[in-house]
């Protein structure tokens, strides 16, 4: 274990931070090394594959932007930073960069980077061809806007999971939890480290904007709200001059940008997720259904270009029911009569003694059947498998094929964690999916695109040996189903502690 203290101090956290090497994923890499040792290729196609690789573009933007006197004149785009250095030492930095397959990466890391890809993609699609000559600010300034973090989570992932648990779960101030976590404020490090690091100047000026523009932002917010009155809100802007000039800064298309990108990580529904929303079409001067699909449109091209992945991506949500983005909660249909027999049946099979199954998959099923006579229209039944630590598909309803074929890594997510610790039971609604969104695992996101979720740990001989995941297709769950779902719930563990004795 590592018991070395934390830094406490900006001057002692950037030291930190500069210290760590980012990994690269090893096939951009390697296309980018071929390219170094190729004299045919020329230094745009060189830099359109170190494109592919932000973690490679932020060593090269960093380099030419190290001594004082770049600074003056800091190089805003990868074509300038990789004309500024040459190819040679180009080679010679990525050779200190360590290539890794993306499994091989962890999970918090590569969660930050596709944030930053996709706030780039928002970024391109909504800005970079309406400030057609700034595209290059845009796209590179957005990209590496919370580059600072990459460093922050690869050297400390404990200290991302320590932050949703105290904000996104139990609501602590954001500002309160870094203070107690790194002893200074995060936009103030991110600011700072920019700054170190030579960054793009609209990188610190967002920054800015987020911790000492605040006054100017809440006001900005203010008149967004209003988007049905598209000529009133201008009339307000009139009226200040200031905040209207402020407004239109281009360097604030990269805040806009990761404002969309992290709202929609955690929910499309949210009011965060509706505050960026209509800022940005404040911004763009279009109505806020406008705004959404263009929004959805880009999410979903920047999927395209990510391409598989085990991490959770923004644009898998836009699968969800549309009435789900505006929190339309509908109400379930009770089991009938016939569904409320056959529920009886199965939870009287469970609970019979001597155990009636001669193996797990008889028994699995037997409680899927009574889940989904229960009501619950989706059901994902899971085992873990001590030995290899992972979550294993064993019993679905009302899921896709690929559902039998699931495994998850419980270390991926700090809910499966604590789900996994003892039996316990979480509620997703409306009101806390924001909390818990961002640290599901996204197999199960997709699965369940749902805002009504039931999870369900079920322990055995003082372990816990199973995961119940279950929904009724997103309408709200009422009293009736809930109190069903838990005699389920008890059944099956009864039938899980007669089955353990059987060969007694």
């Amino acid at each position: 274990m590592n018991t070395t203290p934390l830094p406490r101090t900006l001057p002692a956290w950037i030291e930190a931070l500069d210290a760590v090497v980012l990994p690269a994923f090893a096939d951009p890499y390697a296309r980018v090394q071929r390219a170094l040792r190729d004299s045919s290729m020329s230094m745009r196609q060189i830099a359109d594959l170190i494109q592919e690789s932000p973690v490679l573009a932020l060593n090269v933007i960093r380099e030419a932007n190290r001594n004082a006197a770049s600074r003056n004149k800091p190089a805003e785009s990868l074509e300038v930073a990789l004309s500024r250095i040459g190819l040679k030492r180009a080679e010679t930095l990525f050779s200190k960069v360590p290539a890794a397959q993306p499994q091989d990466i962890p999970a918090p890391l590569r969660q930050m980077v596709l944030i930053s890809r996709h706030a780039s993609q928002q970024a391109n699609g909504l800005f970079a061809s309406r400030l057609a000559r700034l595209w290059q600010e845009i796209h590179w300034s957005s990209l590496l806007f919370l580059s600072p973090v990459w460093a922050l989570v690869a050297a400390h992932p404990e200290l991302l999971e320590s932050w949703e648990q105290r904000v996104l779960v139990k609501r602590e101030p954001a500002r309160q939890v870094e203070q107690s976590l790194l002893g200074v404020s995060l936009l103030e490090l991110c600011v700072a480290t920019a700054e170190h690091w030579g960054l793009p100047g609209w990188i610190s000026q967002g920054y800015r904007l987020l911790s000492e523009n605040r006054r100017m932002l809440i006001k900005a917010l203010h008149i967004a709200r209003d988007n049905e009155h598209p000529l009133h809100q201008q009339q307000m802007l009139d009226a200040d001059p200031d905040l209207r000039r402020w407004l239109t800064l281009p360097s604030n298309t990269i805040v806009l940008a990761n404002g969309l990108a992290m709202s929609a990580h955690h929910s499309w529904g949210g009011i965060h997720s509706l505050r960026w929303q209509r800022l940005a079409g404040l911004y763009l001067q279009i109505p806020l259904t406008e705004l959404q699909h263009l929004v959805h449109q880009q999410a979903v091209t920047s999927a395209r270009e990510i391409g598989p992945t085990d991490l959770w991506h923004p644009a898998q949500g836009l699968l969800w029911p549309w009435e789900s983005v505006f929190q339309v909660e509908r109400a379930a249909k009770r089991p009938d009569t016939d569904a409320l027999a056959q529920w009886r049946t199965h939870c009287r099979e469970l609970l019979s003694e001597p155990s009636p199954y001669d193996n797990v998959v008889q028994l699995t099923a037997s409680a899927c059947k009574a889940l989904s006579c229960a009501g619950m229209q989706r059901v994902l039944l899971m085992l873990v498998d001590r030995k290899q630590q992972r979550l294993v598909s064993q019993q679905t309803s009302g899921l896709p094929r690929d559902a039998a074929r699931l495994t998850i890594d419980p270390d991926q997510s700090q809910v499966l964690r604590r789900l996994l610790e003892k039996p316990v039971q979480l509620r997703l609604t409306p009101n806390n999916l924001a909390q818990f969104s961002a640290i599901l695992p996204g197999a199960l996101k997709s699965l369940f695109p749902s805002e009504h979720l039931l999870l369900r740990s079920v322990g055995s001989e003082g372990r816990v040996v199973m995961l119940l995941v279950a929904d009724q297709n997103n309408t709200a769950l009422s009293e009736t189903s809930l109190q069903v779902f838990s005699k389920t719930v008890q059944c099956i563990e009864r039938a899980l502690a007669t089955f353990s004795k059987r060969w007694r």
